[in-house]
């Protein structure tokens, strides 16, 4: 059993070891001014870093694009259950995305993330703008596939059953 108690102990050859590199003690004797303006520029920077993060979620489906065109290039280009697969994944990714969006920016709202405000539409509307437009060229890229798939009515071709005909024209041959 190990005896932490021991290692308090002033001839514990351990208490002569230096601190190891970045490790800095907090002197007791310092002014609460020092240590409200540490607290006060940490908390700064928190919420900026918090602010970075959410830009980088904000923009995490563009980074994705890449990879998901390269797939629906080698996916080709006829209906084939693989191609429909990645098809429905990439039309469907940016519709629960969006319906889990609050819940996915709550981490990154100032203040604590468990306040009933953080999981408000208003908070951080900038990068939920980012990554509504993010999510919509997902869906772009689904919906530009369908279409090279033909499975998209765009010709006019494919409306030809809600065409009605006119009356047919009367020939005389005298």
């Amino acid at each position: 059993m190990l005896d932490y108690a021991s290692l308090e102990t002033s001839n514990s050859k351990w208490n002569k070891l230096p601190p190891p590199p970045g490790f800095s003690e907090i002197s007791k004797t310092k002014e609460s001014s020092k240590s409200s303006a540490t607290a006060v520029a940490t908390l700064k920077s928190h919420e900026a870093l918090k602010q970075k993060r959410a830009w980088d979620f904000a923009i995490s489906p563009v980074k994705s694009l890449p990879m998901q065109a390269f797939m629906l290039y080698m996916s080709g280009g006829g209906v084939q259950i693989f191609s429909m697969g990645i098809v429905a994944m990439l039309l469907l990714s940016p519709f629960k995305n969006l319906s889990a969006m609050n819940t996915a920016f709550a981490p990154f709202a100032p203040g604590p993330p468990s306040s009933p405000s953080a999981k408000y539409l208003t908070t951080l509307p900038l990068q939920k703008l980012a990554y509504l437009a993010c999510n919509i060229l997902t869906l772009a890229l689904g919906l530009w596939k369908c279409r090279s798939m033909g499975l998209l009515p765009t010709g006019t071709g494919d409306w030809l059953a809600f065409e009605s005909r006119g009356p047919a024209p009367e020939i005389s041959l005298f």
